[in-house]
């Protein structure tokens, strides 16, 4: 049976019991009243032969004009345009990145100055607003804090040939940290519940503190779009084309479902439907969030290329109606808060081909019970290595022609080598002496210039970095002198001499354990992470036979 597909009552099984977390199965819901918008129409009258040049001097003259106003809007002059740059910032809200105290040290740069970007996108469901409340929930849930039902790791290569979005159920169980609310200064302590609760001990810092715990990836940012925001940026695109493979109406006689109803074959859906596509569990595949994280993968994938083609961008003032409903839709951490900074990252995000976009989900078993999920044994630590290594989920990654390993060309007793402790962490602590412990092992082995850094920092895998190509064969023969694998030596354009730091894959013994490093490298996502390329025009969500008309 393929991965998330179960039968019968599973389907309910998949959400956690509402009695043991506190909460009602109504917040994940949308409206039930078969509310929805107009199919958009597109398509229009073929342009006559004779007209092309002159229409083509036309259209020149009507870029530029376009590009001059929206230069003005966006860059202004030093009156009117910096005050509506100034507006725009002010739209944005902002939080701190992390509230966790793992530690996670950011990668190092490859050898040529580049480093991987990770943003974490994130989903409120909050009802604390009239146009939130409005879109679906309760009344009663006003004042609740809001839970990150939607949570996905976007990863960009540091070459920036491919990027890699992997989502993670809202019901997945998992450790959350220990993390203080950097407004009210309340702790809240360490535990174990489903991760979307992360969003409720201090704000998306904490779902951001999770993630790193549970990955072991670095995060560079995070953003965070509420029910009211994905009505807005939808419109303000013109809508997103999908795809169903029969007819569907999310709805039931017991109340569940978001409202979505649609005819078979495809659509442009935008404002409340667009919404209602992204909340859909009832009615896609097998009722469970895994349905519906395909959907929404399907929705991004839609939408980047719409933006890819620069649709409904050439318009001045559908460019600054995008401009204002993302900045106000926007919770952002502090280090991206800013309209320039923002501009930038889309500049980099701009860079990655449609064709090496991957969309996938983190491979996961049910829990005790069914009714809930966690990550997958081997598979889903798989892919977090993937990311934590710049390897792209779609196995298309240059291969380079395997070159035989260069010789040392140090004298073991003269190479400088230094040792961290990479053991840190908010839920397993410290292995204290780790880095020590390494030093006096390399010393028996001849390396008795080793030495150590006392910094004690959080890394999830053991790595040897080294500085030019020199130095390559002295840092191979260092590996495998410890028994690391060759994916574990890395050059780096900021590295001083050899540095060892001494991950939580090795956090007892002084030979590397071969069960962390006797696996190749994967260069592909498993099937379980039921991968989807953005190029895929194709795809279409298949609809639970309980809910067509």
């Amino acid at each position: 049976m393929r991965q998330g597909s179960v039968r019968g009552d599973r389907s309910r099984r998949h959400q956690p019991d509402a009695q043991e977390l506190g909460w009602d199965d109504s917040l994940y819901e949308g409206r039930s009243d078969g509310q929805h918008v107009d199919d958009g129409a597109a398509g229009g009258p073929a342009e006559p032969v004779g007209r092309g040049r002159r229409k083509r001097r036309r259209g020149r003259r009507v870029l530029r004009w376009t590009a001059g106003i929206a230069a003005l809007l966006v860059l202004g002059t030093a009156g009117a345009g910096y005050l509506y740059y100034e507006h725009l910032n002010g739209n944005l809200r902002k939080g701190a990145l992390d509230l966790g105290a793992g530690g996670l040290k950011k990668p190092e740069p490859n050898a040529f100055g580049q480093t991987p970007m990770n943003i974490l996108l994130l989903g409120s469901d909050s009802r604390n607003s009239k146009a939130n409340l409005k879109l679906g929930g309760a009344k009663a849930d006003v004042g609740r804090k809001p839970l990150a039902d939607v949570q996905m790791l976007l990863h960009v290569s540091a070459d920036r040939s491919s990027m890699s979005v992997l989502s993670i159920p809202r019901d997945t169980r998992v450790t959350i940290p220990k993390c203080t609310d950097p407004k009210s200064g309340d702790v809240y302590p360490q535990t174990t519940a489903p991760i979307n609760q992360s969003l409720q001990h201090g704000g998306p810092g904490c779902t951001v503190a999770t993630w790193k715990e549970l990955t072991g990836i670095y995060i560079d940012h995070f953003m965070m779009i509420d029910f009211a925001g994905v009505v807005d940026m939808a419109d303000a695109v013109g809508g997103v084309p999908v795809c169903v493979d029969d007819n569907i109406y999310s709805h039931d006689s017991k109340g569940h479902g978001s409202g979505l109803k649609l005819t078979k074959g495809d659509h442009n859906i935008k404002g409340v439907q667009a919404l209602q596509w992204l909340r859909t569990r009832y009615g896609f595949e097998d009722n469970t969030d895994i349905g519906r994280a395909k959907a929404q993968h399907m929705y991004m994938n839609s939408m980047i290329r719409q933006l890819k083609a620069g649709t409904k961008l050439t318009d001045p003032g559908k460019l600054q109606a995008l401009a204002e409903a993302a900045t106000k839709a926007l919770t952002v951490d502090d280090g991206l808060g800013s309209v320039k900074k923002l501009y930038d990252l889309g500049g980099d995000l701009n860079r990655v081909p449609v064709k090496r976009v991957t969309m996938a989900t983190m491979p996961w078993s049910y829990g005790p019970g069914e009714s809930y999920v966690i990550p997958k044994p081997g598979d889903a630590e798989q892919v977090f290595a993937m990311l934590r290594n710049d390897t792209a989920l779609d196995g298309k990654d240059e291969k380079k022609k395997p070159a035989a390993d260069p010789k040392a060309t140090t004298a073991k007793d003269q190479l400088q080598i230094t040792v961290q402790n990479g053991t840190n962490g908010a839920i397993q602590g410290p292995v204290v002496g780790r880095a020590s412990a390494v030093q006096g092992q390399l010393a028996t082995l001849g390396y008795t210039a080793a030495g150590t850094d006392a910094t004690l920092i959080a890394q999830a895998d053991t790595t040897i970095t080294y500085g030019g190509k020199d130095a390559e064969g002295d840092a191979l023969a260092v590996a495998k002198a410890l028994g690391l694998p060759k994916s574990a030596v890395k050059e780096s354009s900021s590295a001083q001499g050899i540095r060892l730091v001494v991950g939580n894959d090795w956090r007892t013994g002084t030979t590397y354990p071969k069960a962390a490093g006797g696996k190749q490298q994967a260069e592909k996502a498993p099937e379980s992470a039921d991968a989807l390329n953005g190029e895929d025009k194709k795809a279409c969500m298949k609809v639970n036979p309980g809910y067509t008309f």
